[in-house]
């Protein structure tokens, strides 16, 4: 089963006046393991043109879905908390299952209709707790060659 990473890419870039500058790029993306994670990232600074360049990190990141659309230079992640009601025992709980959602789009409002068009097909009821712009430049799911997952959609 696949996971998701954040990894960061850095490399040196030089500027107009002939000086080097050190860049740090960011990537979301899956992989089945952390070693599988690193091989998509040095073929991604390929596919980029990043001749020289070093891995700074690789983390495993928790995202329940991913949310792509053709337009949308910028990505968002949402915390949205499903909440559902345990009644196994005698008196009813409410439990609340949090998860985070990534979606591209231009602002903060795009993205925020784009989550809540997605949530709305859900059957619990759902509260976004928070959105925010990340720093990743693209993300990469599973394999280019095999269909986005299932929670990626284009509209």
């Amino acid at each position: 089963m696949s996971q998701w990473y954040s990894g960061k890419i850095a490399h040196q870039q030089e500027q107009e006046n002939g000086s080097l500058k050190t860049l740090t790029e960011a990537y979301l993306l899956q992989a089945v393991s952390y070693t599988d994670g690193e091989a998509r990232l040095y073929q991604i600074a390929e596919e980029n043109g990043i001749k020289e360049h070093q891995i700074n990190a690789l983390t495993p990141i928790r995202i329940s879905d991913v949310f792509q659309h053709s337009d949308g230079e910028q990505w968002y992640l949402a915390k949205v908390v499903m909440i559902s009601i345990d009644q196994t025992r005698s008196k009813a709980k409410e439990k609340r299952i949090v998860s985070q959602m990534a979606v591209n789009a231009d602002n903060l409002k795009t993205a925020l209709e784009r989550i809540e068009v997605n949530i709305s097909k859900y059957l619990v009821p759902t509260v976004i707790e928070g959105i925010k712009l990340t720093s990743y430049l693209d993300i990469y799911p599973e394999s280019a060659n095999e269909p986005e997952n299932a929670g990626t959609e284009e509209n």
